[in-house]
């Protein structure tokens, strides 16, 4: 139930706009947000900002962002570029991932980055041990109008058994056939297999037509 009020609390304002979300009717990510008048498609060159990390484990939002920025590239929607939060580039930028972009902003963010959008967000939980699990928020801005292109908030946790029914589609899907319930098994003990099989329901949210 409290995962329900964080995402919903996230996706408040996007419902009061007017917009429409997904809901948990699709065979991926629960709770996130596809701007109706937008085509991905259309965008250049999309950067990735390497995630900020609310949890007490310092390398896993480098792990999150790269396996992200893999996933992506499968989808082949749009260019794509990682930005570290300790380039220089970055830095002399000085902006807040959390807050909302002035138009002189988002000029420069385009300017430096040479990009036409900016994936950015945060890992706001993770737990390895004793069942894994793993939150994140994350948000697709425009940078030459500011809009909302694309964002997503959730929390995965092996102990949900919806969760768990959706790891089995996974790997029904993506491996080969007599080798699923092993590989299953992999994701509950393997964190990197477990933020692999994350990213790959986050990448398919991109790609969903209406």
């Amino acid at each position: 139930m409290n995962n329900l009020k964080t995402a919903l609390s996230f996706l408040l304002p996007v419902l009061l706009s007017g917009c429409s979300f997904y809901s948990a009717s699709a065979p991926v990510a629960e709770y996130y947000y596809l701007n109706p008048d937008k085509d991905l498609s259309a965008i250049g060159r999309v950067a990735i900002v390497e995630l900020d990390n609310d949890s007490s484990y310092p390398q896993i939002s480098a792990d999150v962002t790269e396996m992200l920025f893999q996933a992506l590239q499968k989808k082949q929607i749009f260019g794509l570029t990682v930005v570290r939060q300790n380039a220089p580039a970055w830095r002399s930028l000085q902006v807040d991932l959390n807050s909302r972009y002035t138009l002189a902003e988002l000029f420069a963010i385009r300017k430096t980055l040479k990009c036409d959008a900016v994936l950015i967000g945060t890992v706001t939980e993770y737990q390895p041990y004793p069942h894994m699990s793993i939150g994140l928020r994350l948000k697709l801005v425009n940078l030459a109008d500011g809009q909302l292109l694309w964002a997503l908030e959730q929390i995965w946790d092996t102990a949900d058994k919806t969760t768990e029914h959706r790891i089995k589609n996974y790997f029904q899907r993506e491996m080969r056939a007599g080798f699923a319930p092993l590989r299953e098994q992999l994701v509950v003990v393997s964190p990197l297999r477990f933020v692999k099989f994350v990213v790959y329901e986050v990448s398919e949210t991109l790609r969903h037509k209406r």
